[in-house]
């Protein structure tokens, strides 16, 4: 029997030959026949061929279609030479009527089944391996010298007539600083699966225990690594289970056909991917194409002037719109909040600055079918219902959005309104935004930009932020322009050394990111067209559908109408002058927000943006 040692160097054809003799000890062809494609192998009956190949299509993620061959044919010319499918995987597994009824180390008995079978071979992840090698990234299994992990997740593949299952993954441990190299070396081989479909908890893919993996074996954790999974050809197994046909063939997992061809073609998918952080309770990334992020990061600095010249650049953390709208992104629902009362001598005592960013959000949020509510002061809910109401006339809003208040009635009112039965495990949001929204003060108060408490007009809201930090996988944003606004807590020690009264106004309560804007509607504006940006980011669109289904054709972009435009804010100013709602500087019933003209100030604020 032949051991491993010498096998990674070995040509293809060598190492079927010694596999078709049995001469090899050993249980899984990772690390072997370094930089050559190998592949998954499914054999079913013709009459499924044709519905099995566009399952294939339609989830290219995990089951890149390499070849299909015609029925009763075993060798594959176009892959490799001198082949015999029947004989030229360590191990193959049998299945009928969806159950695995043995292990075989040839299919020469099923010859005569096999001239009405097809053969499909699809990419392998063990062909990325040298180029993982190569940016200096461990491979943990191969050191390890065991198979790689391999899990089955809670997400859905695209179905197709009998062919359904939930996506497989592996798991490779990836040191954090090698992450986005990891990403780069795989995110253009697109045969061998491409990029991870997800970097981070487990969990978030329903897999509760790494050391428990489905297929193949246990692979441990240095300190430092990070869970990344990729998405994985066991996944046409998986459907070969549940489509429950009389007789099929797969390989054994991690038992691979091993091709002729190298790696060496590559097909760019888009830019070049970045990996950044979301969230650390799960620990969550996220991948982003570099033109995408940087594009943000533009929108960021349009945003972060200060025309007030309130000292608003020392508040100022770069990336922070980049990742709040990253965690918006991956959010399914969404709870929006504004209202800032600082004309608490007028009815109504709002500014009008917020609800017009907060609506532009909400737009976006509805654009890109996430579930999304707003929650404000149960004073002012007749007079953000009239507001909803005209956004909708307007064509800001596709549809009203649900309106909330809350109140504290005990210490669980937060978790009981965030949370279904108070279960933290059970959030109905998975994502806050504030957005110039009066906020909670060191002393309990809360203070408009002149000193004066105004705590009497605002409901405590701020206390379901605070009860987001305890609630894994809800993630906050507090958007603001002056350091007195929910979420601002983060830079507060800014707020108080460099802005007027910031010793006092400071608000005290962080959210996750915080967004900093010379007019908070502003920020509002820029987190719209960020995440219509990273809707239109092929990296980052793959990722979130796990490489499951089909990408949407480039001129397919139904949310771009969502985005603000000057006709739409400048009717939405013009509704809120009429409903009493005044320019915060000023108290002004005119075309302006915090003291500045609409004309040549905001509009052109929304054209530079757009």
């Amino acid at each position: 029997m032949l051991l491993t040692g010498g096998l990674k160097s070995l040509l293809p054809h060598v190492l079927r030959r010694i596999i078709r003799c049995n001469r090899l000890s050993i249980s899984n062809t990772s690390g072997m026949a370094e930089g050559y494609k190998q592949a998954n192998v499914v054999i079913l009956h013709k009459s499924l061929a044709d519905d099995f190949e566009k399952f294939c299509h339609a989830n290219n993620g995990p089951l890149p279609l390499l070849y299909r061959r015609q029925p009763g044919d075993w060798k594959c010319p176009s892959l490799s030479s001198d082949s015999d499918i029947r004989t030229d995987c360590l191990q193959y597994r049998k299945y009928e009527h969806g159950a695995c009824t043995g292990s075989l180390k040839s299919l020469k008995e099923y010859s005569e089944q096999l001239k009405d079978m097809v053969t499909f071979y699809l990419g392998c992840s063990f062909s990325f391996e040298k180029a993982v090698e190569k940016a200096g990234i461990p491979i943990r299994n191969v050191e390890q010298k065991c198979n790689v992990s391999m899990y089955k997740t809670r997400v859905p593949c695209h179905s197709v007539s009998s062919f359904h299952c939930n996506l497989v993954v592996t798991m490779r441990p990836i040191p954090e600083s090698k992450l986005e190299a990891a990403v780069l070396a795989t995110s253009e081989l697109k045969e061998a699966h491409g990029a991870p479909i997800h970097i981070g908890d487990p969990g978030l893919l329903g897999i509760q225990d790494l050391s428990k993996p489905d297929y193949g074996d246990p692979v441990h954790l240095h300190p430092g690594d990070i869970p990344v999974f990729w998405a994985c050809g066991v996944t046409g197994v998986e459907a070969i289970i549940n489509c429950r046909a009389p007789l099929a063939f797969t390989h054994s997992p991690g038992c691979m056909f091993i091709t002729d061809l190298k790696n060496d073609n590559v097909r760019s998918l888009g830019g070049v991917p970045q990996v950044h952080c979301i969230s650390q309770d799960p620990l969550h990334f996220s991948i982003v194409s570099a033109e995408a992020a940087q594009k943000i990061k533009t929108l960021e600095t349009l945003i972060g002037i200060d025309p007030g010249e309130r000292g608003i650049m020392h508040l100022q953390r770069q990336g922070e719109l980049l990742g709040a709208c990253l965690a918006l992104s991956h959010a399914g629902s969404v709870l929006i909040t504004t209202g800032f009362p600082t004309h608490f001598t007028h009815e109504p005592p709002e500014e009008n600055d917020g609800p017009p960013g907060a609506l532009a959000i909400a737009a976006m949020l509805q654009a890109l079918e996430k579930q999304v509510a707003i929650v404000t002061d149960q004073r002012a809910m007749d007079l953000n219902k009239k507001i909803m109401e005209e956004a909708v006339q307007l064509g800001i809003l596709k549809k009203p959005v649900p309106l909330l208040s809350y109140q504290r009635e005990n210490a669980d009112s937060a978790l009981m309104f965030l949370c279904e039965n108070g279960n933290p495990g059970r959030p109905r949001f998975d994502h806050l935004v504030a957005i110039e929204r009066a906020g909670m003060a060191a002393d309990g108060n809360y203070y408009n930009a002149r000193k004066v408490n105004i705590k009497h007009l605002v409901d405590p809201i701020d206390e379901l932020f605070l009860a987001a930090q305890t609630i894994p996988g809800v993630t906050t944003t507090g958007v603001g322009d002056g350091g007195n606004e929910l979420g601002m807590g983060k830079v507060k020690d800014a707020v108080k050394k460099h802005i007027k009264n910031g010793d006092v106004i400071a608000c005290d309560v962080e959210a996750d990111f915080t967004v900093v804007a010379g007019v908070s509607n502003w920020g509002g504006y820029a987190i719209a067209c960020a995440l219509s940006v990273l809707r239109s980011c092929e990296i980052h669109g793959r990722y979130l559908r796990r490489a499951l289904g089909f990408p949407r054709a480039p001129s397919e972009r139904p949310w771009l109408p969502a985005l603000p435009s000057v006709t739409k804010e400048e009717k939405l100013l013009k509704t809120l002058v009429q409903l009493g709602v005044r320019s915060g500087k000023t108290a002004s019933l005119e075309m302006e927000v915090d003291g500045l003209p609409f004309y040549n100030t905001h509009s052109l604020m929304i054209e530079k943006l757009l």
